[in-house]
């Protein structure tokens, strides 16, 4: 993997702990963040052999942000790839007619602002090193479907899909591809209390592939996308989500 070095936002479980395990195995230094001060994940990536580090940090502030990219500098010297995993839904699902500033901020903050400032701190020392790279944005089918109960997520994972575009198109002639990855009804401990509702919505057809999403379906597509192969791409979504996407009558 010529010492290429990863850095995973909310690294630790779920989604993003898939990620960071399966670029762990295919060689690359991996960076995983959180905001607990310790993660059980270290000694699973470790056993790939590769290098490993865990920083605590919160991505809606500029000073974890910054701190971030100098211990990844300081342990490895450069960042090749970004996965915007880091997200969080709405401490209480309120109608959009309910919905407070407080906690509007609160998701905003995470999902979009963070994501937002982090890839253009990634994208720079991607610059200085002049060498080709990948940032990607794990975003959700809420981007685009309505959930009037958590409106502040939907418009958080809607505006994230433009934060790709203008990202994808500024740094096409750089070298560094941008990619949205869209996850569907994945099993993760956020879908762990709406589970009941959601295994009764797939066995009812809510996508064609009837079961439930896992975090290794989007882990293989991050895998896949910062691959070489796809250096002739940017800008693109790819949807991870048993083709719930698809119109049907």
């Amino acid at each position: 993997m010529l010492n290429k070095t990863a850095i995973i936002t909310g690294g630790t479980r779920g989604i993003g702990f898939a990620i960071a395990n399966a670029l762990a195995a295919e060689g690359y230094n991996i960076v995983i963040t959180g905001r607990g001060e310790t993660t059980d994940a270290l000694p699973k990536l470790l056993q790939h052999g590769g290098k490993v580090l865990y920083i605590q940090s919160d991505v809606s502030l500029q000073s974890d942000r910054d701190e971030l990219l100098v211990q990844t500098l300081q342990h490895f010297g450069r960042v090749d790839i970004l996965v915007n995993n880091a997200g969080v839904a709405p401490k209480e699902r309120k109608d959009i007619l309910e919905i407070t500033e407080e906690n509007f901020d609160y998701v905003m903050d995470i999902n979009l602002k963070g994501a937002f400032f982090l890839s253009q701190m990634v994208a720079n020392q991607m610059l200085k090193q002049q060498t080709a790279g990948r940032i990607i944005y794990i975003s959700s089918i809420s981007a685009y479907t309505s959930s009037t109960n958590r409106g502040e997520y939907c418009i958080s994972k809607s505006a994230l899909s433009m934060v790709r575009t203008l990202f994808a198109d500024r740094l096409a002639q750089e070298g560094i591809r941008v990619f949205e990855v869209r996850p569907g009804v994945i099993k993760t401990d956020m879908t762990a209390v709406v589970a009941e509702k959601y295994d009764k919505l797939i066995a009812e057809g809510l996508s064609p592939i009837k079961r439930w999403g896992q975090p290794e379906d989007v882990a293989g597509i991050v895998k896949v996308l910062c691959q070489e192969e796809f250096d002739f791409c940017t800008g693109d979504v790819i949807n991870v989500d048993g083709g719930f996407h698809i119109r049907r009558l």
